[in-house]
């Protein structure tokens, strides 16, 4: 049951191209911000769009393939475990940060929209 443990599927846009970093012990690193979005009735009736953001985090043969292929706009489907960090702001402020850590991902759609 180890394996449902921290795990998280997502399908959404990407709201901007995937930045690469190769770094000297040769590993890669292809970050993504993603959008997901639901939409519901609120106490009105109204209909309501709800837009979450996501950082994704690729690493390895992966995120090179990302960074190829994917851009702005493009559809895909994530899955991966949740990550969460604490780091200290220019100001030296604690920060709390969430990240996706991609296991894999499927390109979906066709062409990327804007």
């Amino acid at each position: 049951m180890n394996s449902l443990r921290n795990r998280v599927t997502l399908i959404g846009h990407l709201g901007q191209d995937p930045e690469m970093t190769k770094f000297d012990s040769g590993k890669v690193l292809t970050k993504m911000r993603m959008a997901t979005s639901d939409s519901y009735k609120d106490a009105k009736g109204e209909r309501v769009e709800d837009t979450q953001w996501h950082d994704i985090q690729v690493w390895g043969k992966p995120g090179e393939t990302a960074s190829q292929y994917l851009k702005k706009g493009s559809e895909l489907a994530v899955e991966g475990r949740i990550k969460h960090s604490q780091f200290e702001d220019k100001e030296g402020n604690k920060r709390n940060r969430t990240e996706i850590v991609a296991s894999e991902f499927v390109m979906l759609g066709g062409k990327a929209r804007d």
